[in-house]
């Protein structure tokens, strides 16, 4: 992994990727009031036909040194994705602002989304993995997660950017 400063003009220390990563995996809730700023959402950024960039709202775990997250097939993300899986995943933290850039790969491997299934159901989505192995149906979900099935994405990063909100500051990029 390689590490550039982008905040060396002002002389602000370099960021530790090991920090970030042990932050993401405390857990990132959704729940307002339960992190910064007030509460965790995820942006997914995806490529729509035109080339231009379409961004949504996507309740992502970290997972294995990883973003996952789950949509159907006939959402503008899930419809971009299969036309191009290049992406960009962003959240506010309380202690950072964090842009992961990559590919979002659907996972068809039966144990891994049963796997991913009871970490959603942990943290409060009944989800259940659907009767082909490879997909999630519930009762609900996000609307903007179109109508069940429901496929999981991994996304396979290939640079994150994280900018420090608290003292001292800084700013790096990580290549992977």
């Amino acid at each position: 992994m390689d590490a550039a400063n982008l905040a060396d003009l002002y002389t602000l220390p370099l960021l530790e990727w090991s920090s970030i990563e042990s932050r993401l995996q405390g857990g990132i809730p959704q729940a307002p009031g339960a992190g910064g700023p007030n509460r965790h959402t995820c942006w997914l950024t995806t490529i729509n036909p035109d080339g231009s960039p379409h961004v949504t709202a996507v309740g992502a775990l970290w997972v294995d040194g990883t973003f996952w997250f789950e949509t159907g097939a006939g959402t503008r993300k899930g419809r971009n994705l299969a036309r191009d899986a290049r992406c960009v995943l962003s959240i506010a933290m309380d202690e950072f602002d964090l842009a992961v850039e990559g590919t979002a790969d659907r996972i068809t491997d039966a144990p891994t989304v049963a796997a991913m299934v009871v970490r959603w159901a942990e943290g409060g989505w009944p989800a259940e993995v659907d009767e082909s192995g490879e997909a999630i149906t519930a009762a609900f979900s996000a609307p903007a997660a179109g109508p069940p099935p429901w496929f999981v994405y991994r996304i396979t990063a290939r640079s994150a950017t994280a900018l420090a909100t608290v003292a001292p500051g800084g700013a790096t990029r990580w290549t992977f």
